[in-house]
C-alpha cells in the first residue's frame, strides 16, 4: 500500500469549501486535470453517490465510502488498469487561523509483494500530482466565489 498525502490551505471557512466538494457530479468544473464528471446515481449526496470522470483516455467511476458534511470525504475510485487493486481518496478539511487546511490523501493498493509495492508507488507520484491539480482548482474556485 503506498499512501500520498497533498495539503493546501484556503482562506475560507470549512462550510464554503464543503459546498464544492459536496457537489460531486461537478468536479470538472473546478479540476483542471478533470475532462467531464457527470453522476452515475439518481442519489445526490451521502454514502453509495457514484460519478463517473473523464481524464484524457482515462474513464473513472468513484463512489463514496465515507460522508461526513464539513469534515470529510472519501470515495473508491475503480478503472484503472488491473494491477491496482483499490483506491481511495480522502478529502479531510481542518479549520485554522487562516481559514482551513484541506487535505487530499490518496491510498493505493497493488498488492503486498515488493514489485506491487513498487507499481503502487510509482501510481502513487502520478495521483499526487493529480491532487496537487485539484487542490489548487479546489483553491481557485474557493477564491473566484469569494470575489464575487
Amino acid at each position: 500500500m503506498a499512501t500520498v498525502v497533498r495539503t493546501t490551505d484556503i482562506s475560507a471557512p470549512a462550510e464554503q469549501i464543503w459546498d464544492i466538494l459536496a457537489d460531486f457530479p461537478m468536479i470538472s468544473s473546478w479540476a483542471s486535470n478533470v475532462d467531464h464528471s457527470c453522476l452515475l446515481s439518481d442519489q445526490t449526496d451521502g454514502l453509495g453517490m457514484q460519478r463517473r470522470i473523464q481524464s484524457g483516455r482515462l474513464t473513472l467511476v468513484e463512489t463514496v465510502e465515507h460522508w461526513e458534511p464539513g469534515v470529510s470525504l472519501r470515495y473508491a475510485i475503480t478503472g484503472l488498469p488491473p494491477v491496482i487493486r483499490s483506491v481511495t481518496n480522502t478529502w479531510k478539511l481542518t479549520p485554522s487561523a487562516e481559514g482551513t487546511t484541506v487535505s487530499l490523501t490518496t491510498e493505493i493498493d497493488a498488492g503486498p509483494r515488493p514489485p506491487q509495492q513498487g507499481i503502487a508507488k510509482i501510481v502513487g507520484r502520478k495521483l499526487g500530482q493529480a491532487s496537487d491539480e485539484m487542490l489548487t482548482g479546489l483553491r481557485d474556485r474557493v477564491q473566484q466565489e469569494a470575489a464575487r
